[in-house]
Parts: C-alpha cells; sequence; structure tokens
C-alpha cells in the first residue's frame, strides 16, 4: 500500500474530523430537516431518507466540481472562489425557500379559521355547521392526492451548497496523481458528513419532541419556514 503515505494519513484523519465539524457546526445542514420533518409530521424513515439524500447531492456537486477542476488543471484559488459563489447562491435560495414556506403557513392559518355554512334541507329546514378548510386539506394529504414539493426544493438548494472544506484536501492526493488517496480522503469526509447530519437531524427531533406547547401547535409551519430562512441568513451574513 504505497499510496497510504504519511500525509494521506494525516489528510484521512482531518476528513473525518472536518467532516463533523463543519457539519455540527453549520446548522443549516440539519435544522431545515428537523424544521420540515416536524412541521409536515414526517416518519422517522422519510425523515432519515431525505436528509441523506439530500446529503449524497450536497457532497457529489462538490466531489464532480473538484474533480473536473483538477482535471482540467483550475487552480486552488479559483476552485474556493467558485465554491464561494455557490455558498451564496445556495444561501439565498435557502432564505427564499423558508421565506416561501413561511408565506405559504400564514396564507394556510388565515384560510384555515374556523367559519360557518348554513345548508337547507328538502323540508325546509335550515341548520348551520362551523368548519376550517384545514383539515380538508389535512385530509387531501392524508390520501396522498398531493406531493409535496418541500423536499425536493431542499434537494436543489443542497446539490448547489457546496462542501467548501472538501476541495482543498482533494487537491493534495490529486496533485499527487494518488486516485487511491483522493477515494480515501473523499469517502471518509462523505461518510462522517452523512452520518453527521443524520445524528444532528434526529438528535434535534428528539429535542423538539420533548416540548409541550399546545397552543403555539398550529403554527408550527410558520416557524418552520422562519427557522430555514434564519438558516439561509446565518449563511449570507457569514455565522
Amino acid at each position: 500500500m504505497d499510496w497510504l503515505t504519511a500525509d494521506i494519513q494525516a489528510l484521512a484523519v482531518t476528513a473525518t474530523a472536518i467532516g463533523f465539524l463543519h457539519t455540527v457546526l453549520g446548522p443549516d445542514h440539519y435544522v431545515p430537516f428537523v424544521a420540515l420533518a416536524r412541521a409536515r409530521r414526517w416518519s422517522a424513515s422519510r425523515t432519515v431518507a431525505v436528509t441523506l439524500a439530500c446529503g449524497v447531492g450536497h457532497a457529489a456537486g462538490s466531489v464532480a466540481i473538484g474533480m473536473i477542476g483538477i482535471t482540467i488543471g483550475v487552480g486552488l484559488n479559483s476552485m474556493v472562489d467558485l465554491e464561494a459563489l455557490r455558498l451564496d447562491l445556495a444561501a439565498w435560495l435557502l432564505l427564499g425557500l423558508g421565506l416561501a414556506y413561511m408565506a405559504w403557513a400564514l396564507r394556510r392559518l388565515h384560510t384555515g379559521k374556523p367559519h360557518r355554512h348554513a345548508h337547507v334541507h328538502a323540508d325546509g329546514t335550515i341548520h348551520d355547521h362551523e368548519h376550517d378548510h384545514a383539515s380538508d386539506h389535512a385530509h387531501v394529504h392524508a390520501e396522498g392526492a398531493r406531493v409535496s414539493l418541500a423536499p425536493w426544493a431542499l434537494f436543489v438548494v443542497f446539490v448547489l451548497g457546496p462542501c467548501e472544506a472538501l476541495i482543498p484536501m482533494l487537491m493534495v492526493p490529486a496533485s499527487q496523481q494518488n486516485t487511491p488517496g483522493v477515494v480515501l480522503v473523499t469517502t471518509l469526509f462523505v461518510i462522517t458528513t452523512l452520518a453527521t447530519m443524520v445524528s444532528m437531524v434526529m438528535l434535534g427531533l428528539w429535542g423538539v419532541s420533548r416540548l409541550r406547547l399546545p397552543g403555539l401547535e398550529r403554527y408550527v409551519e410558520v416557524v418552520a419556514g422562519g427557522a430555514i430562512a434564519v438558516c439561509g441568513a446565518a449563511v449570507l451574513i457569514g455565522l
């Protein structure tokens, strides 16, 4: 195993550590999933599936760009600048997704206010009853007649979002034409990132499930949209 040099071993450890730290320290890697899973009442299996799909897309985009850049000889500085542009784009899209979801949730709250309808029967009897369209909407979702676009929108955001810490680590084994080294570093970074994302999402959902705020339950989707928007804004201002 001549390819497993001291440099590659050090990079392997670094890739694992950075994969963990950049995920834990970046709430945008897990807060949107916690927010949507709680608001949409996703099952644990669906939450994990959406998180993994977005995480794979997130890493794959940077790996593909990194490999193309290395192949055609693009310098590290240019690659870093490109990743910075992708980061800004993803942050704006995350902010927009959060605001759009929050606006939709507020509109749903408004149209879901209880109201009364009068009915006249054939015998002349008149009666009225109170209902809201929010329950009708929930029934439609329960029947599977409508498909939520939120997971797909989140997937697009994560595909466009960069793993900015990965590309500099790929440059060392790539410059040495050490293909197994590139594969090892990439694999450790991606696996650590995905495992940390899923762990943080499930931990976040467990924490949210412990909260008992019945009066605020009807606002959970508004809060979810706000949380996603805050994550996007935080990335934009460099928090």
